[in-house]
């Protein structure tokens, strides 16, 4: 799988890309993350990739004809030009992100991820350009670079070969519920004890309790 990013602070994913389970997975070749600067297209010298809203009103609006040749160039310079690319715009408008969307997105080969920033984006990115808007929740982020690591993160993850497929089937979200709760050394700390089902070694009733929780 690759995945583009488009952002205008690149800086923010040096951090994610670089440890735990997204580094191990592009380490080991599952997985391409590009983090791309929306100022490589941008219309002037000066680096400009926005402007006023027509109407009036507060803020700045990334303009479509940027994005869209991003966009463009990003689909030419995919490994394989055969290979199917999903475009999607992190916006406070778009359906709400879940695990079975993550798992969705994780059979794709080629990701095009658009952060949004300032104002919003030009409403004909959302009406033209890509393939779906997606919000991970009802409320306000500078931008939509943490988004973004949301969705890099979970879907890379479900990836196979990345995470043992065991440790998948039981986790939150993989199905209707929640995981269990889990526990580990000290027994008995500060009187805040194990639950005896989980030291009986009666796989059975373990599992039976896991299940009621």
């Amino acid at each position: 799988m690759k995945i583009d990013i488009l952002t205008l602070f690149p800086k923010m994913f040096a951090g994610p890309l670089s440890e735990s389970i997204m580094w191990r997975a592009i380490d080991k070749g599952f997985a391409e993350i590009v983090i791309h600067d929306l100022r490589e297209w941008a219309i002037d010298e000066r680096g400009s990739v926005d402007d006023k809203p027509y109407g009036g009103g507060a803020g700045m609006l990334l303009r479509v004809d940027v994005i869209d040749k991003a966009i463009n160039q990003l689909k030419s310079e995919t490994l394989n030009p055969k290979s199917e690319t999903k475009i999607i715009l992190l916006d406070a408008r778009g359906e709400k992100y879940t695990q079975k969307k993550a798992y969705e997105l994780s059979k794709a080969e080629h990701l095009i991820l658009i952060c949004g920033h300032y104002e919003g984006v030009d409403s004909r990115v959302a009406e033209h350009l890509v393939d779906e808007i997606i919000s991970i929740g009802d409320y306000v982020l500078t931008g939509g670079e943490i988004p973004a690591m949301v969705l890099t993160d979970s879907i890379i993850r479900l990836i196979p070969g990345v995470i043992k497929e065991e440790s998948l089937k039981e986790e939150s979200f993989s199905t209707d519920s929640v995981e269990y709760p889990q526990y580990t050394r000290p027994e008995d700390y500060k009187s805040w004890k194990v639950p005896k089902v989980l030291l009986s070694g009666n796989h059975a009733e373990i599992k039976k309790w896991r299940s009621d929780q």
